[in-house]
């Protein structure tokens, strides 16, 4: 999206704007669905939440969330008779066109991850098994679309390029493994019991769960938010906890939608700093208010629509 905006917007101060709204439109949009960002894909593995539930309760806080984020962002931006603000799309590269063949593994690929939580609401079986099973398809077709033919036309250097091998080489090792190790940091300190103290205070300090919850989105634009779903997930126990209990989704989204409030608080905030070089205090300055106002505007259409359906139960 960056690319983009930077072929479309000349102005500097402008596309950094645009390019937070993609930060804040990015992980309000990850959080309901099981397989869109990676706190609520721990909480689905762990069996904390289920694929349907998740899709219809997260989904109106979460588009409540964009919606005030970016109303509020969006007042900085110029008035749109500046014609200045756009410009013509100017493609830097020749790019070659998209062949069929090209195409059709793409939207192969988008369908096998699509498949996961049907898989797994179908079967049963874990969601690993789905993403491996969509691996193994991706695979498979790949293998049969590039070989053997292509390998003498154009030598096999350049088809092995093309195979899932060569994009599995290319996996960021080094961030897989620093989950690995928040994970395992995290088993220890539950098996050592200082997460359940940590639940217990807590509990007998904050009035209720769902300040509890919100606390938890609040510092996870602090703390990567990885880790604070794992301690939440080994503070509090399934067995008093149901699968799909509102503490679950509501960290679900405060976890993931409340990292947009600080630009270290997310991975797409850090790629954005990386890419327009978005330093923290403009960040701080322009775009953290309008992202803890749908931060709060979610939190309150998620409790207001438990309520009326409370009620709704009632009568």
């Amino acid at each position: 999206m960056v690319s983009l905006l930077k072929q479309i917007i000349p102005d500097v101060q402008q596309r950094r704007l645009f390019g937070a709204m993609v930060v804040v439109a990015a992980n309000a949009g990850g959080v309901w669905t099981p397989i869109g960002d990676v706190t609520t894909t721990m909480l689905w593995i762990n069996n904390q939440l289920s694929t349907i539930p998740t899709i219809t309760d997260l989904f109106f806080p979460s588009l409540a969330c964009l919606i005030a984020s970016l109303a509020f962002i969006s007042l900085q931006l110029p008035d749109a008779s500046d014609t200045n603000t756009l410009a013509e799309p100017t493609p830097s590269v020749d790019l070659e066109p998209i062949t069929n063949r090209e195409k059709f593994i793409f939207g192969f690929g988008l369908l096998s991850l699509l498949s996961v939580p049907v898989f797994n609401e179908l079967t049963g079986l874990p969601p690993y098994l789905a993403m491996l099973t969509g691996l193994a398809a991706i695979w498979t077709l790949t293998d049969l679309l590039y070989f053997p033919n292509e390998a003498e036309e154009q030598g096999n250097e350049a088809v092995q390029e093309l195979t899932v091998p060569s994009a599995l080489s290319k996996l960021d090792t080094a961030g897989i493994l620093f989950f690995l190790g928040i994970l395992m940091s995290i088993g220890v300190l539950d098996k050592s019991g200082l997460l359940k103290e940590l639940a217990i205070y807590l509990n007998q300090t904050l009035p209720n769960l769902n300040i509890i919850a919100t606390v938890i989105g609040l510092a996870s634009a602090l703390i990567d938010n990885v880790p604070l779903v794992a301690a939440t997930m080994g503070m509090y126990d399934l067995t008093e906890f149901n699968t799909d209990d509102s503490l679950w989704q509501l960290i679900a989204y405060c976890a993931g939608t409340g990292g947009s409030i600080l630009v270290i608080g997310s991975a797409s905030g850090v790629a954005l700093m990386g890419l327009e070089k978005v330093d923290f205090l403009w960040y701080l300055k322009n775009v953290s208010a309008g992202a803890a106002v749908g931060y709060f505007v979610g939190i309150g259409v998620y409790l207001l629509q438990n309520y009326a359906v409370a009620q709704f139960a009632a009568t």
